[in-house]
């Protein structure tokens, strides 16, 4: 279920031109992992570049009407794991090398949530690793 209302913002392409695109946020996670969450993924589409100043707190509270602390909090997340780090009076920008730690958390939780269960079914219902990778590349053709 929606949580808030779809807000419009722009974002920059990957041609640099700006459009606008819409971000719902809603009651299935908390509010700061979904902020931390989007801004990871402007990184990944190159919508934030490393050196590149982000969206403040009180900007993103205003945006999608939440407290700035939530705001913050979903900030400071990213801040602590090196995606993001603060210049002083100035803002937060994204970090050399952010792009790289977050492909490489999700890589790590991708394998987690879904290839090890995936593993797990196919062996409990006797698929071998032989026929499930033959099940993955007939599935791309």
């Amino acid at each position: 279920m929606v949580w808030l209302v779809t807000q419009a913002i722009n974002q920059r392409t990957s041609e640099g031109r700006w459009e606008e695109v819409y971000e719902i946020l809603s009651q299935d996670k908390s509010i700061y992992l979904q902020i931390s969450e989007m801004i990871e993924t402007d990184i990944l589409r190159d919508v934030l570049l490393e050196e590149e100043r982000v969206p403040s707190t009180n900007e993103l509270a205003k945006l999608y009407a939440i407290n700035p602390a939530t705001a913050a909090k979903g900030v400071n997340m990213l801040v602590d794991e090196g995606i993001l780090y603060k210049k002083r009076g100035i803002g937060m920008f994204v970090a050399s090398g952010a792009k790289g730690r977050i492909l490489e958390k999700r890589r790590s939780v991708f394998y987690d949530n879904y290839v090890k269960a995936l593993i797990e079914e196919a062996t409990s219902i006797g698929i071998s690793k032989e026929e499930l990778v033959q099940m993955i590349m007939e599935r791309e053709k």
